[in-house]
């Protein structure tokens, strides 16, 4: 069996979750591209450890990963780095990133299929290739910059951190094994809020 390439941008909140869900399939070659480095305030949320701590966030995977893994400690700023993928996967925590991705089409004609995963305090969506074009102004409106998944209201405690992210990640695993495995049912968006 051929393994699906699947491209995840940003190794954070949601993309440190994802990574390990789909390489425990074994049947993804996963590439993921992220430029930040484990900082102390990531270890209370996102899917590291103390020993990680300094280390570019997508080189933590290396070890588990085996042979189905490329790390690149980079920003993703061109449309020639979306190619030579089955799949898409935006977890990064900005618009520029998001713009980029929106800008190679919608529905079937969309020259690199795409998901979209965001989670920001209590709310989380998935966002995929198959949404309407006239959908586009709305999702990609906010100012610029990079969003904590915490969003705003987090103090930095074990206690106030929201979980959304951890979430969206494991509903991205279902719809990407569905479209792998050309279920013609997934859905085009879901909005969610606890």
């Amino acid at each position: 069996m051929r393994h699906r390439k699947v491209l995840i941008i940003g190794a954070g909140g949601i993309g440190s979750y994802l990574i390990p869900i789909l390489n425990r399939l074994g049947v993804y070659s996963i590439t993921a591209f992220d430029p930040d480095k484990v900082e102390q305030k990531n270890l209370r949320y996102q899917n590291f450890g103390a020993d990680d701590l300094g280390e570019h966030k997508v080189y933590c995977f290396s070890s588990d990963m085996g042979g189905m893994y490329e790390a690149q400690p980079y920003v993703v700023l061109t449309q020639k780095q979306l190619q030579g993928y089955d799949l898409v996967v935006c977890c990064a925590d900005n618009l520029a990133v998001r713009r980029l991705l929106y800008r190679q089409g919608h529905g079937e004609d969309a020259s690199v299929k795409w998901l979209d995963l965001r989670a920001q305090g209590r709310n989380a969506a998935l966002i995929s290739y198959k949404v309407p074009e006239n959908f586009q102004d709305t999702l990609l409106a906010g100012p610029e910059g990079s969003f904590s998944c915490q969003g705003g209201d987090w103090d930095g405690t074990g206690q106030e951190v929201n979980c959304m992210h951890m979430l969206i990640a494991g509903y991205a695993s279902q719809w990407i094994q569905k479209w792998f495995n050309d279920n013609d049912d997934v859905i085009d968006k879901v909005m969610l809020n606890v």
